[in-house]
């Protein structure tokens, strides 16, 4: 409130002591955020945008697209300045004749501007429309241009969209309602709490801010997370072999193994109970193994894929196999994961080696031809700048790929909970997939670049063939029976190029399966949600397009399809196996290098 000084009969605030005490804690606040972005560690520009090249080819297209066609852009020029100013003048009616509601609202549902006084409030409604108008104009202007090849073109439209975004009325609390009327209720509390949320990430992340998406305090793994009974049966340098405890009477004959992504923690698929694949597997009767692989540092420099092959893919596969007295196992491979058991399934069959019986692949590319949304990450200048980074470093920092993911989906997984940390002080949620998605892993340096130029860039397993361990494979050798389940909003392995994938390998006996949802979600879908839907056809011969305009839809989850289909392939019944077979056991599950910190 305000006052007026009896002595000099000017207004002065009158701040209540919270207020006043709030407004000091900021200013220590302020201290601590200038000493760590003075620390602020430094991250190539090569690895925060687009070479200057980019920006150049995209500016004289633009400006050919003006000299060769000036008419269409004059005219969306035009159209852009009509609806601004009938916006603005009807606005200003409005106001004059004391009518403070807004203008009639043609913007459709966005949830960024989901509280009331964006649709009532005048002013902010105002800004509301006037940005939307705005981003309209931008993505008109961009999808508009002509003489960008496709790759180009994709990536100005993503980057153009990055900054539209960035800009966002909501993403500043001058033009955030909600922010503002609740640090008024709060006296500044909020934006106190917003303000050590804000430092907090910064300190943690060398002065770069990676949005905390989860309460770190809510979770530990082993505790309320990956807690499936199952002891280590086996380690080496590049992973740990977890075997679960059986949970029937009988169990299936022939062993199951899931090669998760080392780009992320296995535990992903074994959160909590209700929504762990890791437990229901168990719960169907399968003896199951699972891979935790080792969070590299500097020292694994020089591992290449081979070493994921031979040490990670064969090594589980010899011991498994020595551990129940089996010849054969059936193998799983989940996104990255899944790329190499294709080259691992290829190798073996030019090796006359049948230990896979069969195989699953979760969310998989090996056809690169289109690397879908995070291809605009995958350029040579991104690719260089990550080659320079390694090359120096030794492994590429979890913060890099930590980074790409969340941009490739920036409003949900950093805009929106950095408005509700930052902005309205809020503790991030207690939400278990979150709090993994920002528990990663680092990449060794050879691993990075040969992932990166031989596969992402070269195509190489689907075209001439990858050289690994020796020999040269093509998925024409992968030719053991299989199931791929693919999702259908995957932003990161894009389900049409899993598809192409898929259809070239060798093998004569092949399901494809497209669940709704995304890249995790798709995949940790567990019955009981009763959620997401799938999609089934057996027919290979068209496009990835033609598969889906001819597929069968089924309510809820894939899991049981699956479950159903390895049990096929799974052999007879026989005793529950505990783990280890009479070896000594190395440490209860989850393991010790799941929740291992490298050093620097």
């Amino acid at each position: 409130m305000a006052t007026k000084d009896e002595e000099s009969g000017n207004t002065v605030a009158d701040y209540s002591e919270s207020m006043s005490r709030n407004l000091a804690r900021m200013e220590e606040l302020s201290a601590r955020l200038a000493a760590v972005m003075a620390q602020k560690r430094e991250v190539p520009p090569s690895l925060q945008a687009p070479s200057p090249d980019f920006y150049m080819k995209a500016g004289a297209a633009f400006m050919r697209e003006a000299v060769a066609n000036p008419t269409k852009i004059m005219q969306t020029q035009i159209d852009f300045w009509g609806k601004t100013l009938t916006h603005y003048i009807e606005a200003q009616q409005k106001l004059m004749r004391g009518d403070l509601t807004p203008p009639d609202d043609p913007t459709g549902p966005d949830s960024r501007f989901s509280d009331e006084a964006w649709q009532v409030h005048p002013m902010f409604n105002y800004l509301k429309q006037q940005y939307l108008m705005n981003a309209e104009l931008v993505r008109k202007a961009v999808a508009d241009i002509d003489g960008l090849d496709p790759g180009d073109k994709r990536r100005l439209t993503y980057f153009s969209e990055q900054i539209v975004d960035m800009m966002s009325p909501t993403n500043f609390l001058g033009t955030n309602p909600e922010a503002l009327a609740l640090a008024v209720e709060t006296e500044g509390q909020s934006l106190v709490d917003g303000l050590e949320n804000l430092v907090r990430d910064l300190e943690r992340n060398d002065g770069e801010l990676v949005v905390t998406l989860a309460d770190p305090e809510a979770f530990k793994v082993g505790e309320n997370l990956a807690t499936t009974p199952g002891q280590v049966v086996y380690r080496n340098r590049m992973m740990e072999l977890i075997q679960y405890a059986p949970a029937t009477e009988t169990v299936h004959k022939t062993p199951l193994v899931i090669f998760p992504p080392w780009i992320n923690k296995f535990y992903i698929l074994d959160l909590k109970e209700k929504n762990s694949l890791i437990r229901w597997i168990v719960e169907q009767g399968f003896t199951l193994f699972v891979v935790s692989w080792k969070n590299p540092d500097r020292n694994y420099a020089d591992v290449g894929l081979s070493e994921y092959v031979e040490e990670g893919y064969l090594e589980a596969i010899r011991e498994i196999k020595e551990i129940t007295g089996e010849k054969q196992v059936n193998a799983v491979g989940y996104c990255i994961a899944g790329t190499v058991l294709s080259m691992t399934l290829g190798l073996l069959n030019k090796r006359g080696d049948k230990s896979v019986k069969s195989a699953t692949f979760f969310t998989t590319l090996t056809d690169f031809s289109d690397r879908g949304e995070v291809g605009v990450f995958l350029d040579d200048d991104f690719v260089s700048g990550i080659e320079k980074e390694v090359d120096r470093e030794g492994y590429l920092d979890s913060f890099y790929m930590s980074r790409t993911f969340s941009f490739l989906r920036s409003n949900d997984l950093v805009y929106k909970p950095a408005v509700r940390n930052y902005m309205m002080g809020q503790t991030p949620p207690a939400f278990d997939l979150l709090y993994w998605n920002g528990d990663g892993t680092n990449l060794p340096r050879d691993m990075a670049k040969e992932y990166l130029r031989n596969l992402c860039q070269g195509d190489r397993l689907a075209t001439d063939g990858y050289e690994i361990c020796g020999e040269t494979v093509t998925l024409k050798d992968v030719n053991v029976p299989l199931m791929a389940i693919a999702c259908e909003t995957d932003h990161i392995a894009a389900w049409k190029s899993s598809f192409r994938g898929i259809q070239k390998m060798g093998g004569r006996s092949k399901t494809f399966i497209l669940s709704e949802s995304g890249h995790i979600a798709g995949i940790v879908n567990p019955p009981s949600k009763k959620k997401y839907g799938h999609y089934t056809n057996g027919d290979w011969s068209g496009t990835p397009e033609d598969w889906q305009a001819a597929a069968d839809f089924h309510e809820g989850t894939w899991w049981m399809r699956w479950g159903e289909w390895l049990s096929k392939r799974s052999g007879k019944q026989v005793e529950p196996r505990e783990p280890g077979a009479g070896r000594e056991t190395l440490a209860p599950a989850p393991g010790t290098y799941v929740v291992e910190r490298p050093a620097a």
